[in-house]
């Protein structure tokens, strides 16, 4: 019986199937709407560095055949047939997408799915309808991910832009000229198995009609599904022409004549460009280097203008997309994606979870996002009356994206997976509600306010930790000292020690090294601390 999983599920695929032959299907379907699925094979920086992995319709399998495009069929829009054994070392995720080709939004897509299945059964179905997305023109169905083991994730990610914009999102790059006609793709290989004399184990192919029982094997071999229909649905079907490869074409309408004497870029009256970026029309393109004064470059002034005078907007074109590109939300289809070192974005629709941040550290939000009070006082306790230093906390619950940071700081996700950490309450910034958490209290003389206030986390799930700079992570030795102002975090299974070098007769003499009070930690190999460079 297939597993059903929601959005943000993961699970090894040993723990599917035994196989590693599988086949993957996608369905989705709009009225009016075509669309194109691909498979994005990511290398372990999540970025396409080898164009060979791309499959689509234009490339439909990869070199050593181990990720393969077979057409619509089963009732399937798309299918792949996915081998894992076969996938070289380089490639660390599998990332299957659907995009919309011309207009339209993946609001208005109806019902769909993307599943597995191993020797023509199905093992797990994602569902999705159109109500879980708004404007976005792609969605990131979900993902194969090497992470020890193969493993298989829900993803259901929108993604603002079409093809392109997903391919460069992967640090792919989109061709400046369009390729030759494509080839009528043949039609997807039928699924017929073998004769069973010769096959000791289900064949690659879907039944077309009940067969004999076959002798059970320990990993069923690749099959796809029976059919489920006979054939698809008129929406369903994709269409043969490449989207991708060719430039976005020129937006304003035709191009007018030369005039004899074109005003500068830039005032009234002067058309749009379009023949060339930075190009004026009717002129060849200038021999000079750029910068020179003619003709006048992209956002520079034209010769002989005041500066300040306002000029006419030019349109957005690939010069501002270009410029803009670098700093571009970042969509991974994870639930905590950093967008920048100081900057990390949570959503809440993967999951199922509730985040709890540090109060005004959120920047920007997405979609329906509720932001409650949340009190220090975990487990029914109250934190830091006397010092001052109670940890005041939001919870944020809903469905949309929450962007996270505070004062510029250093940001870094810690996943933990049952294991425990202590950060200091100081450089905490959000973390999963799933996560047992408790405060605690190191109590020492010369310590700033008389304690340092730590928060351990256990469990399963994520802590932001931020720092001031890059921090350095240390081993736990005898003889590992640190400064209470500059810990930022250390392993729960490490022993805390108050190492104190105060000399009352040295106090009372100006000159002293300020270094009074540290902290010495001590356990078994394999514990560690982080510090950072910068003592709060």
């Amino acid at each position: 019986m297939a597993r059903e999983f929601q959005r943000g599920h993961k699970a090894k695929i040993s723990d599917l199937t035994p196989g590693t032959d599988l086949y993957v299907g996608v369905q989705i379907s709009g009225p009016g709407l075509t669309f194109d699925i691909s498979c994005f094979g990511l290398d372990a920086n999540e970025q396409l560095s080898d164009d060979r992995y791309f499959i689509f319709f234009n490339q439909p399998k990869s070199p050593e055949e181990s990720i393969q495009l077979l057409g619509a069929q089963a009732g399937d829009t798309e299918s792949f047939r996915v081998t894992l054994d076969r996938i070289p070392a380089n490639i660390h995720k599998l990332s299957f997408t659907a995009t919309i080709d011309g207009a339209g939004q993946m609001s208005q897509v109806g019902p769909g799915y993307i599943r597995i299945v191993a020797g023509g059964e199905e093992v797990v179905r994602y569902a999705f309808t159109g109500s879980e997305f708004t404007t976005e023109r792609a969605v990131m169905l979900g993902d194969f991910y090497l992470k020890d083991v193969w493993r298989f994730a829900a993803v259901g990610q929108g993604f603002d832009g079409g093809l392109d914009a997903l391919l460069k999102n992967f640090g792919g790059e989109v061709a400046e000229e369009a390729p030759a006609a494509p080839q009528q793709q043949t039609a997807a290989p039928s699924f017929a198995p073998p004769p069973q004399a010769t096959a000791p184990a289900p064949s690659f192919g879907a039944p077309a009609a009940p067969q004999a029982p076959q002798v059970p094997q320990p990993a069923p071999s690749f099959g796809a599904p029976a059919a489920q229909a006979p054939a698809p649905t008129p929406q369903q079907q994709m269409h043969a022409a490449p989207t991708i490869a060719a430039p976005m074409p020129p937006m304003g309408g035709t191009v007018p004549p030369p005039a004899p004497a074109p005003a500068p870029y830039g005032q009234p009256g002067q058309p749009p460009q379009q023949p060339q970026f930075g190009q004026v029309p009717g002129q060849p393109v200038p021999a000079a280097p750029y910068g020179q004064q003619a003709p006048p470059q992209y956002g520079q002034q034209p010769r002989g203008m005041p500066q300040g005078v306002p000029q006419v907007v030019p349109q957005a074109g690939a010069g501002l997309q270009a410029a803009l590109q670098p700093y571009k939300e970042t969509a991974t289809g994870q639930r905590w994606t950093p967008q920048n070192q100081q900057l990390m974005r949570v959503d809440l629709t993967m999951g199922g979870t509730p985040v709890l941040a540090r109060q005004g550290s959120m920047v920007m939000y997405q979609g329906k996002v509720d932001f409650s009070y949340k009190g220090a006082g975990f487990a029914g306790r109250i934190v830091g009356n006397a010092t001052g230093q109670e940890m005041q906390l939001m919870r944020c619950t809903g469905r949309g994206q929450v962007f996270l940071a505070e004062d510029g700081s250093h940001l870094h996700a810690i996943e933990l997976q049952g294991d425990g950490i202590c950060v200091s309450a100081e450089s905490v910034l959000a973390f999963d509600e799933s996560l047992q958490h408790e405060v605690r209290r190191i109590e020492g003389h010369g310590i700033p306010g008389g304690a340092l206030f730590t928060m351990q986390f256990q469990g399963t799930g994520t802590v932001i930790v931020k720092t001031h700079g890059v921090p350095v992570v240390l081993p736990v030795t005898p003889t590992t000292f640190a400064d209470c102002n500059a810990i930022v975090a250390w392993s729960s299974a490490s022993q805390v020690i108050i190492s104190s070098q105060v000399r009352l007769r040295r106090n009372a003499y100006p000159g002293h090294s300020g270094e009074t009070v540290n902290l010495q930690f001590r356990g078994a190999p394999g514990n560690f601390i982080v510090v950072q460079p910068y003592e709060v």
